[in-house]
């Protein structure tokens, strides 16, 4: 979780520095730098959109994780159901004649 944040305040700083580079860049004309402002801020938008990713899909697992530890029993029968299906689909006879 603390990666997460960490990564959402990296790409917070990176849209900031963007937008600071792009208004530069637009206010003295200079359009490479405007590039690259726009650029940073790409970059740091997708950096937070990871960051919100990783945390969900680490909420999941802990949910996950803490649901088998409270059902062991329910869990290895879903295990098996599941793995019993999927032999099925996979590995099932279907010899034609």
């Amino acid at each position: 979780m603390a990666d997460a944040v960490e990564k959402k305040g990296e790409g917070l700083l990176d849209e900031a520095k963007g937008r600071l580079k792009d208004a530069a860049g637009g206010l003295t004309g200079d359009t490479k730098l405007q590039a690259e402002g726009k650029i940073d801020q790409l970059s740091g938008m997708a950096q937070q959109e990871f960051a919100d990713l990783y945390d969900d899909a680490e909420t999941t697992l802990e949910k996950a994780t803490a649901f088998v530890q409270d059902r062991p029993l329910i869990s290895l029968s879903v295990a098996i159901l599941v793995g019993t299906i999927l032999g099925a689909i996979f590995f099932g006879r279907s010899k034609k004649k």
